[in-house]
Order: structure tokens, then sequence, then C-alpha cells
């Protein structure tokens, strides 16, 4: 029996992994196309969309199994004490969920419209600071605060928080 040396196979892999780009991935077979998708499914053509995902929570579970009944003899003495096995399980307790909601396009947050979020902030208490219009950390943690008290843990402005916060309005369908 004859074994070829390893070294031109190797040589060789390696020829073909510096032809691939600095990070690219080569294979897609394991890349859900749900998480690489930029909007809702079903969501209205020139809107934007942003989500959050939430980990799914798993629990270990600990249980004790019998495997056989203690021996008691006549007299009520235990001959042989039960025995058990340990079984360890992990559980799903809440499932991975995405939580896709809509926000405004790069294109309508102007400056004056950010001055308005952080003034409308401040006036509600998530907000201190200067009136910038800026889109910074500051202005971000104060989105971030104000949509989790209304239950959305993300720090980019969704539309239904700008509605609430009255800086847009909701289109009226039957105005022409």
């Amino acid at each position: 029996m004859t074994f070829r040396p390893l070294f031109p196979v190797l040589a060789a892999a390696c020829i073909v992994a510096a032809c691939a780009e600095d990070g690219a991935v080569t294979s897609t077979a394991n890349v859900d196309p749900i998480s690489l998708a930029t909007a809702s499914p079903g969501a209205a053509p020139g809107t934007c969309w942003d989500k959050t995902v939430s980990p799914a929570v798993v629990e270990t579970v600990t249980r004790k199994i019998q495997l056989q009944p203690a021996q008691i003899s006549s007299d009520g003495r235990v001959q042989s004490p039960p025995i058990y096995k340990t079984e360890t399980s992990q559980q799903v307790v809440q499932p991975r969920r995405e939580t896709w909601y809509e926000i405004l396009c790069d294109a309508d947050v102007t400056p004056d419209f950010v001055a308005s979020v952080q003034r409308a902030l401040e006036a509600r208490g998530f907000y201190s600071g200067q009136i910038t219009g800026e889109m910074d950390a500051r202005t971000r943690a104060a989105i971030g605060r104000y949509q989790a008290a209304e239950g959305l843990d993300s720090k980019t402005l969704s539309i239904a928080a700008a509605r609430k916060l009255g800086l847009i309005t909701v289109a009226n369908p039957t105005a022409t």
C-alpha cells in the first residue's frame, strides 16, 4: 500500500483559499435568508424597516428518575436502597423572536427632524443636553429609553414612536 504525500494536497487547498476574497463566505448552505432581509415580509415598496431579535431562553432541567425501587424485607427493614439516575436536559422556555417595525427612511431623517425628536424627548424627560440636530449617541440612548417604556427595545426611532411623539402624522387614505 502506498501513501501519497500530504504536502501537495495542503498546498492546493491553500492556493484555493488564497483566491477567495478576504473574509468572504464561500458557502451559503447555513445562511438563513430571512435573517438577511432588510424589510418585513409583505412590506410596502418604498418603506424602511428595522428589526430587533430576542434570543431564545433555554433552561436546564435536572430530574431524578427511579430505576429500581427500594427492597424492603417483610419486617420493614430496607435491604437495598432505591437506585436513581440523574437526567439533565435543556428546554426552550421562550423561542427566538424577531420583531419587525417600520422606521423613517434615511432621507427623512434631516437635522431639523432630529432636533424635533430631541425637543420631544426632552419635554418627556428622556433627553437632556443641547438640541443639536445630530443623531448622536445621546439622542439614540434617549430614543432607546423612550421606546423601551413603550415595549420596543431599540435605539432606532420607529414610525409608531414618531407618531406618538407627535412628529409625523398618520396618512389619511381618503384624502386626495
